[in-house]
C-alpha cells in the first residue's frame, strides 16, 4: 500500500498494522514531515519504505491512501502545509501509476483539491464511503460494549424472546 502525505496519526496506525499483519507500506511525505518511528510506536522499519517522490511510492500499489494535510492542532500551519504538500495531492496520474485495480481510501473528511482531486475521491477506484460505513459499524460495536459491558452475538439479537410462564 502507499501512504501519501503527512506522517500523522492515521499514517502511524497504518504502519503499526503493517507490523502486526506483515504487509509493506510505501510512505511519501514532503521533507520535514517524515515518519518518526518512535513517535509512531514502531518496533522496526522492516514494513515500510520512504520515498521522496510520491509517484515512486504509488508504483505497483494495490491501495493508495492519505489524510488531510492539516490535522487538528496544526491549524496555524495550514498555509505553510498547503505549500509544502502541493506535490502530494493524489490525482488521476498518481492512481494510474498504481496497480490497475488499486483502491483509494481516505478516512474523511477530505479537502477536494488539496490532498486528493475530486476525480479520484469521487471516481470508481474510491472506497471512501464504504470505509466510512465500516468505521461506523465498528464504533457502534464499541459503544455497545462500553454501555452494556459486552457485545451481543448476532444469534442472541435475532433469537425469539421466550414468554414468561404465568404461575397460578
Amino acid at each position: 500500500m502507499a501512504w501519501i502525505g503527512d506522517s500523522n496519526n492515521v499514517c502511524n496506525t497504518w504502519l503499526q498494522a503493517a507490523e502486526a499483519l506483515d504487509f509493506n507500506v510505501h510512505v511519501s511525505t514532503p521533507p520535514g514531515y517524515e515518519v518518526e518511528p518512535e513517535r509512531a510506536g514502531l518496533y522496526g522499519t522492516d514494513h515500510y519504505e520512504e520515498f521522496s517522490n510520491p509517484m515512486d511510492a504509488v508504483k505497483g500499489a494495490d491501495l493508495v491512501t492519505t489524510d488531510v494535510w492539516t490535522s487538528m492542532g496544526f491549524e496555524a500551519e495550514n498555509e505553510a502545509r498547503k505549500r509544502d504538500f502541493e506535490d502530494w495531492c493524489i490525482d488521476a496520474e498518481m492512481m494510474r501509476a498504481a496497480n490497475k485495480n488499486a483502491l483509494f481510501m481516505h478516512c474523511l473528511p477530505a479537502h477536494r483539491g488539496e490532498e486528493v482531486t475530486a476525480d479520484v475521491i469521487d471516481g470508481p477506484q474510491s472506497v471512501v464511503w464504504d470505509e466510512a460505513e465500516n468505521r461506523m459499524h465498528a464504533q457502534k460495536a464499541l459503544l455497545e460494549f462500553l454501555v452494556l459491558g459486552r457485545v451481543k452475538t448476532a444469534a442472541a439479537k435475532t433469537a425469539p424472546k421466550k414468554k414468561a410462564s404465568k404461575k397460578k
